[in-house]
């Protein structure tokens, strides 16, 4: 059982001695186990890495069992210190050689290391590979360092001292005007001023207020909120408390989405373990302050992650949203003054009382400070998480940090702000990303969703892919959605098919202004960007699509056809023998023939031709 700290000297003295026998040239190994690497197999790396230390007698070499390091397309992550060799793809093969030749000898293992798709040079160490070099990591950090499910190694890191320094050394308005001068603005996709709520909130009248995490993360791709809850959930915690001490609140809830079983069970743990060492609950650390959180799991629905459906859903009702003439801050969560944030906004809380606004405010733009943090994921080499600094250009994000396009294809666009985002072109690679200049240029922040795209994608597919998203997630409760995005997907569909009119270009047009100006909630005023943003800047394909019948990139079924080449072919009988139609003749090691009128366009001989014989047209 743990011994509930009562004072800010507690807490210093429990810190003091979790520390006391830490040697900086001391070896540990951390191994990511978040959701991604266990896909991966990395819990039956670590079982191996166990028996193996204890069989060599290497008791003294610690494991860390971390969150997600963010470099998801590498596999089971494995990082051994002091030196930083960071080793990827592992298997539990490969422990007895990483403990003989790295663990014991400080050799670096070759195969295992990251090879740069650049300039196919091997990077032994984690701090010079290009995907983290060039990210500032202060929020995800943590994530390589420390156990989640232990408190114990998050204080150890200084955790829930900027608690205490908020409870002791700052007034309630102190804390609030922090977070002001600091510029934190919401993570979770509307970039409002963070400290405006707050203050809203605690002018609000009334003695029962409530905090709220949103942790409904339903953006396709997205999955920041996620690594963040599963790699550091006492930062979130420790955030909430803060805010709650602002605003003047004893009581919390996480909304957290139901899909999330691993989340579930970390900030389910990490609830249990504030609460024994008097982080939560009567007289946190000591003092007159009181609070608590619970947990309220989601049921799956996008349209939850928007604010008042999820205080619907909180409260036992259809995640419906509701007209936003009443304010949250005044009468939000049961009708009482509430503050909503997202995971990633009160995971910052911490960073600006520890280091101060003055320096907080130092790292981003004037309008959007801090870092954000994005996945990164698409037609590109490096998929994963990565933090970065506002301002920090797509050019940097997606060639330095991402390793550029994936088989030297020809970038094309990047979707940013999840489905009610909007796709930029290749002339806005050194657009600098904030809340701001995305706006501007047609898209968003959103929650941090970036999509790569490249001269395979057709963006008239991708709209269509968005548009259809959207039409099955909305709620249905007003009229311009619920029929605009359905007459949009229509049109879609039409011109993809080959059947469409010049005429429906205006038709888009009208109906995105439908949605923009007549939607409820937020989710509804921004569904039309995929349409809007691809007609601003690709409505040449658009054209084509409509003109010539065909799709530029070669993905709309109906405007494509697969032609088999005389010179290439071999006659090997693999794409007849796999054809599903039966739509290929031909005799062995003669020339085959696609028959058009049975050619149901899968694809498959052109996924199964070893010459590259096989062609799209």
């Amino acid at each position: 059982m743990a011994k509930k700290i009562n004072s800010w000297n507690d807490l210093k003295a429990l810190y003091k001695e979790l520390n006391k026998d830490l040697d900086p040239k001391s070896q540990w190994i951390a191994i990511c186990e978040g959701t991604g690497c266990r896909v991966y197999g990395c819990l039956d790396v670590s079982k191996a890495l166990e028996g193996e230390l204890n069989k060599q007698n290497l008791t003294k070499v610690k494991i860390v069992h971390t969150g997600c390091h963010g470099f998801c397309e590498r596999g089971t992550l494995m990082v051994i210190h002091p030196e930083g060799i960071f080793y990827s793809r592992v298997k539990p093969e490969d422990v007895k050689e990483i403990v003989e030749k790295t663990v014991k000898n400080h050799e670096i293992i070759d195969r295992l290391v990251y090879v740069d798709p650049k300039t196919n040079s091997k990077i032994p160490y984690a701090k010079d590979i290009p995907f983290y070099k060039f990210q500032k990591r202060v929020l995800l950090s943590r994530n390589e360092e420390i156990n989640p499910t232990l408190i114990t190694d998050y204080i150890a890191h200084g955790g829930y001292n900027s608690l205490a320094k908020a409870l002791f050394e700052m007034a309630p308005d102190q804390v609030i005007k922090e977070v002001k001068d600091a510029g934190l603005r919401g993570r979770g996709g509307g970039g409002f001023l963070a400290a405006r709520k707050w203050e809203s909130s605690r002018k609000a009248e009334g003695d029962v207020k409530y905090i709220i995490c949103n942790a409904d993360e339903g953006d396709p791709g997205a999955y920041m909120d996620r690594s963040i809850i599963e790699g550091n959930p006492h930062s979130v915690l420790e955030g909430m408390i803060i805010g709650a001490y602002a605003v003047g609140s004893s009581n919390g809830y996480i909304y957290i989405r139901h899909e999330y079983p691993l989340a579930m069970h970390h900030i389910t743990e990490a609830i249990k373990q504030a609460r024994e060492y008097g982080f939560l609950g009567e007289n946190v650390l000591g003092s007159d302050f009181s609070f608590d959180l619970k947990i309220s799991r989601g049921g799956g629905a996008f349209v939850a992650g928007e604010s008042s459906a999820l205080i619907q859903s909180i409260e036992g009702k259809v995640a419906e949203p509701k007209a936003k003439y009443v304010h949250m801050a005044e009468h939000g969560l049961y009708s009482k003054p509430t503050v909503l944030n997202n995971v990633e906004t009160w995971a910052n809380v911490p960073l600006i009382i520890d280091m101060g606004s003055k320096k907080y405010s130092e790292i981003g733009t004037k309008t959007s400070t801090g870092t954000k943090i994005f996945s990164l994921v698409g037609k590109i080499n490096n998929t994963g998480l990565v933090e970065v600094p506002m301002g920090i250009s797509l050019r940097q994000i997606i060639f330095d940090i991402g390793g550029g396009i994936k088989n030297n294809k020809k970038f094309k666009a990047v979707q940013t702000g999840g489905p009610s985002g909007g796709v930029l072109p290749e002339k806005l690679l050194d657009l600098p990303v904030d809340f701001d200049r995305l706006t501007e240029a047609g898209s968003m922040m959103g929650s941090g969703g970036m999509i790569v795209m490249d001269e395979d994608n057709c963006m008239v597919d991708v709209a269509k892919y968005f548009i259809a998203f959207l039409q099955e997630e909305s709620c249905g409760k007003c009229v311009p959605c619920r029929e605009g995005l359905k007459q949009m997907l229509e049109i879609l569909e039409k011109i993809c098919s080959g059947k469409g009119e010049m005429s429906d270009l205006d038709t888009l047009n009208d109906l995105s202004q439908l949605l923009t100006d007549g939607s409820l909630c937020g989710l509804g005023n921004s569904a039309a960007n995929p349409v809007l943003s691809s007609l601003q800047y690709f409505r040449d394909e658009y054209e084509t699509h409509i003109k010539d019948k065909k799709c530029p990139a070669k993905v709309c079924k109906a405007l494509i056809k697969y032609r088999i080449i005389e010179d290439k072919c071999t006659g090997c009988h693999l794409c007849l023998k796999n054809c599903p139609s039966h739509a290929i003749t031909g005799q062995v090691k003669k020339l085959h023939t696609i028959h058009d009128d049975k050619c149901i366009k899968c694809g498959i001989c052109y996924d199964v031709c070893k010459f590259d014989a096989v062609i799209k047209e």
